[in-house]
């Protein structure tokens, strides 16, 4: 009955928008066409009699950058000379010199060149400052993005960079790069862990990623005392939605439908579903997400978790339910556009934030939890829309400090671990050996200097305003004042002793960032599976099957007495 209701109300869409348009659509058309006419009309008034010459591509790319803005992050313009920025989402790879670069101050440098790329192959090291390119000095007022397409290029074509290496005498350096086809590998380590555990560490959602997930299912299944597996999507950002179905279907059976999209028209809604059959159908399975889990990860994440396949470990997942379509556009260019919502197995979207209705001043929140509605999985448990992927187990990170977040954000660690790498040219041995030790920790605190570095002492401007209200109040006599000034002398803030307090964390940034000078994108993976605690959550319990089962169980609800009683 049900099917036959869809059926007609589905021919009655298609017999209505089949007639004459409505006052509606004759409306919006027209003021479509009217508001066209007086853009048009303005930008031409402006290029003809405004006092001096305006850019007109400059001029126009803010008007759409604006427009675009008001609409939601994901919906984009490219003009043809940026086309392969939207190439390499999807492809995974592009041509270039394969390394991202950053200001700091009035100079532009070499922020990461990666592992393999044509820019470290030929020498570029992290923190090295562009100088010229092709002879062209790059000033203190150039355009970051300019010095982006100058270094990209075909592959195969040359482009010389002079640099000025930070600690290191006779630092002025020339680099003669071919550029080269650049690969962004989405899966950059898995293998079977020491306790029989495999682990896949999967980035983004590309062409390639689908491909390298199932050749590392394959290998991990090989282990004959296989406990499970753990796909980690942390910090994945997403990418192809038919990447993402792909990846499914290692887990769940042909042909079940893992996501469906819908946009305003809902003739156009897509039904997504498995193609290929299970290599893992019954290998447990447990996902890892954080914050940085979004999108297309978040339909890996959710569909496993609606279908009652996988446990989801972690952090609550960002929450982007909307998809973006390429369309192209004249001269070249290509616009990416929101054209709809997707829909995991339950029917829910998790969306944490509608564009759509947005705060007097412009500003848009999060969908509180409490006008969030309930789902269920398969299985029958309850699960929630709105708000990204929560967890089945919870595991959350760690508050960072302002210390902690000013060593890192003004670059203090980045900068050491430059200078570092300058001292230490030959290597520092093997990924699994090197420690930042005793040693390399008081030299961090040496390299630091006080009178350049600034943090926000909470104590102390927490006791000021406590202070200036207690006077205000008319509280602050003497008595109060000399415990002011007690409180004042024991809560001060030391550098000294703020770094050590902090020594683990400052210790886990200065290995990230030492790290990423020596070894290979693989050796960081591993690096970082050393004492984290969600994967750790993750492969304890794997070893606990019952407890694994358990979660993906509906809990009875309670009886009443009077239920017991029939």
């Amino acid at each position: 009955m049900k099917k036959i209701l869809l059926t007609i109300g589905a021919a009655a869409m298609l017999l209505g928008s089949a007639g004459a348009a409505t006052p509606t659509t004759r409306s919006n058309k027209s003021e479509v066409a009217r508001q066209l006419h007086v853009f048009n009309t303005l930008f031409k008034e402006l290029q003809t009699q405004y006092v001096d010459t305006i850019d007109a591509a400059g001029s126009m790319r803010t008007a759409i950058d604006a427009m675009l803005g008001e609409i939601d992050p994901y919906t984009e313009y490219y003009p043809a000379d940026e086309q392969d920025q939207l190439l390499s989402i999807s492809s995974g790879q592009y041509s270039g010199v394969g390394s991202t670069i950053q200001r700091r101050g009035k100079e532009i440098m070499f922020s990461e060149p990666q592992w393999g790329s044509p820019s470290r192959e030929a020498g570029i090291r992290h923190g090295d400052r562009i100088l010229r390119i092709d002879g062209d000095t790059i000033g203190a007022d150039a355009d970051i993005s300019d010095v982006s397409k100058r270094l990209r290029g075909q592959a195969g074509t040359h482009v010389r960079v002079d640099v000025r290496r930070p600690y290191v005498e006779d630092s002025l350096l020339s680099f003669d790069i071919t550029r080269g086809v650049v690969k962004v590998n989405p899966v950059p380590y898995y293998g079977v862990l020491p306790d029989s555990v495999g682990y896949i560490r999967l980035t983004t959602f590309n062409e390639k990623s689908a491909g390298q997930v199932r050749d590392a299912v394959a290998s991990i299944l090989r282990e004959p005392a296989l406990k499970g597996i753990v796909l980690d999507l942390r910090g994945n950002g997403g990418g192809l939605l038919e990447s993402a179905v792909q990846v499914v279907s290692n887990f769940v059976d042909k042909g079940t439908e893992i996501v469906r999209t819908r946009g305003r028209d809902t003739r156009n809604e897509k039904v997504f579903k498995t193609t290929q059959a299970p290599q893992a159908r019954r290998t447990p399975l447990v996902v890892l997400t954080d914050g940085g889990t979004a999108s297309s990860s978040e339909i890996v994440a959710g569909s496993l978790q609606d279908l009652d396949r996988a446990v989801i470990v972690g952090e609550r997942s960002y929450g982007k339910g909307l998809v973006q379509t390429t369309r192209p556009m004249p001269y070249g260019g290509y616009a990416k556009i929101t054209t709809g919502r997707y829909y995991i197995p339950s029917g829910r979207l998790i969306q944490a934030i509608d564009y759509s209705h947005r705060n007097p001043d412009g500003t848009v929140a999060r969908i509180p939890d409490s006008l969030t509605n309930v789902y269920h999985t398969r299985a029958g448990r309850e699960v929630r829309d709105g708000g990204g992927i929560t967890p089945d187990i919870k595991v959350d990170k760690k508050d960072i400090n302002r210390l902690i977040y000013n060593i890192y954000a003004d670059n203090w660690a980045f900068d050491y671990a430059t200078r570092y790498a300058a001292q230490h040219p030959e290597g520092i041995g093997s990924a699994d050996e090197f420690l930042v030790n005793d040693s390399i920790f008081a030299d961090f605190k040496r390299f630091i200097d006080p009178d350049r570095f600034s943090y926000d002492k909470v104590c102390e401007s927490g006791l000021k305003i406590l202070r200036e209200a207690a006077e205000r109040e008319g509280y602050l006599n003497d008595s109060v004042a000399a415990q002011f000034a007690v409180l004042e002398g024991m809560l001060r803030h030391n550098l000294d002793h703020d770094l050590d307090h902090n020594r683990d964390d400052i210790v886990e940034i200065l290995d990230d960032e030492i790290s990423g000078r020596y070894f290979s994108d693989s050796d960081l993976v591993r690096r970082s599976l050393r004492g984290d605690a969600t994967l750790d959550r993750a492969r304890a319990l794997l070893h606990h099957p019952a407890q694994y089962d358990s979660l993906l169980t509906a809990t009875p609800a309670p009886q009443s007495k009077n239920d017991r009683q029939k």
